[in-house]
């Protein structure tokens, strides 16, 4: 009974690590936020640190850091892969329009009608 105590104060005091880590940084993407780098700069430096921060809660709350089988380090890559793919699926689409033009759902230029819903 006494390793598993230990093993349990192990743990807690990785959890007290990661909570202590994601209060930090959860502070320091606030102070972040207060510098205007540019649009992509702002986006990119929330994203690390949101990064970061997720793999933290993965790697310690999940139990991931420990785990040794392929099958889940396989299933994580996998999701990964389709989850870049499908935040970028909207950039390679808008990339068609001219940057000027602006598309939206009920776009309707002035003075034209609607264009009618024709079955076919």
């Amino acid at each position: 009974m006494a390793g598993a105590h230990a093993d349990i104060s192990k743990h807690k005091r990785a959890y007290y690590a990661v909570f202590a880590a994601l209060a930090v940084l959860t502070v320091v993407t606030v102070a972040v936020a207060q510098f205007h780098f540019s649009d992509v700069g702002n986006v990119a430096v929330a994203l690390a640190i949101a990064a970061f921060k997720a793999s933290l809660v993965a790697a310690i709350f999940m139990h991931l850091k420990w785990e040794k089988a392929p099958s889940i380090w396989w299933a994580l890559a996998i999701c990964g892969i389709f989850f870049i793919a499908l935040l970028a699926l909207p950039v390679l689409t808008n990339s068609d329009n001219p940057p000027q033009v602006q598309h939206t759902m009920w776009d309707v230029r002035a003075g034209a009608a609607p264009a009618a819903h024709t079955s076919h």
